[in-house]
């Protein structure tokens, strides 16, 4: 395939994501693997390994992460990067060496994050800028779609570009770790609200009980799964959690008159107790649990 061929491609890959909503909706498998039309050709998205290249493509179209998979991929907070693993642990694997052709030649991926089982987050553009062999990873960065114009003319070349990747890739590193965040949260609680039991995991959300930042390991403790009426109502301190796991709700709430919703979704859970991971590792800290009864107390 000619090399301006495959940057054709990559531009129509990217404008498709786009349309679609991308990177702020999750998209499945399914979609991502079947792609798009160009010219009479189906060009998928995603493939069965996680360095993906259609057919003739010289570089990879997409790399792909799965959280906890065989490989050790991460964000790196100290570098500001993404650190993506080799394919094996041979160097000059043709999906090692084609990224290793990425970088010499500033080409644009597709970074796709698995948040759930066949549901995936994309970023885009993305670039290779580091290889380590002797750890077997790739740095990748993020940038801004904007500013893609064509092979001769890459943003790399301006003299903006580090700083504006380095936003580029806080950004999606924080959105990386939230989404990490709420897979663990969502299974530590066995895909169902702590409080009303929905087992909807596509309903469900991470609620942290204090503020975290992206830097270290997303604690599971510092968390509880909640479908999205409960998860706005706790953020907006309508109800709190003991540090007994009791549900405490505000008493002008309990007082309100309204209707079924109200009474069910929030009066009715005051002074239950929550449910609780199996693990008690991951059961709400319950320290974080009394520095937000505080909180919620002058808020009440």
């Amino acid at each position: 395939m000619a090399i301006d061929r495959e940057w054709r491609v990559r531009f129509a890959a990217f404008q498709w994501l786009s349309e679609l909503g991308a990177p702020d909706i999750e998209l499945s498998r399914n979609v991502l693997g079947r792609g798009f039309m160009l010219d009479g050709v189906r060009i998928p998205l995603l493939g069965p390994q996680g360095i993906f290249s259609p057919a003739g493509f010289r570089i990879p179209l997409s790399i792909s992460t799965i959280p906890s998979g065989p490989y050790s991929d991460r964000v790196d907070a100290e570098e500001n990067r993404l650190r993506y693993a080799y394919r094996g642990t041979d160097p000059a694997h043709r999906d090692n060496a084609g990224l290793r052709r990425a970088m010499a030649e500033r080409t644009p991926l597709i970074y796709f994050f698995r948040t759930d089982p066949g549901r995936y987050l994309a970023t885009y553009p993305v670039y290779v800028v580091g290889d380590d062999p002797r750890a077997l990873m790739f740095s990748v960065a993020v940038d801004e779609t904007w500013v893609i114009e064509s092979p001769s003319v890459q943003p790399v070349d301006r003299p903006e570009a580090p700083l504006r990747r380095e936003y580029a890739t806080r950004t999606v590193r924080q959105r990386l770790f939230q989404a990490e965040f709420r897979r663990r949260v969502v299974e530590a609680y066995r895909e169902r609200c702590a409080l009303c039991r929905l087992r909807h995991r596509e309903l469900l959300d991470a609620a942290h009980i204090t503020a975290d930042s992206d830097a270290g390991d997303p604690m599971v403790s510092n968390g509880m799964a909640l479908c999205k009426l409960h998860h706005a109502a706790f953020d907006n301190y309508f109800f709190t959690v003991t540090p007994e796991y009791r549900v405490l709700v505000r008493p002008s709430i309990l007082a309100e008159s309204d209707g079924p919703m109200l009474v069910v979704g929030l009066q009715q859970i005051d002074g239950r107790l929550i449910e609780l991971p199996r693990r008690p590792d991951q059961r709400p800290d319950p320290d974080r649990l009394a520095a937000r009864l505080e909180r919620f107390r002058v808020a009440s």
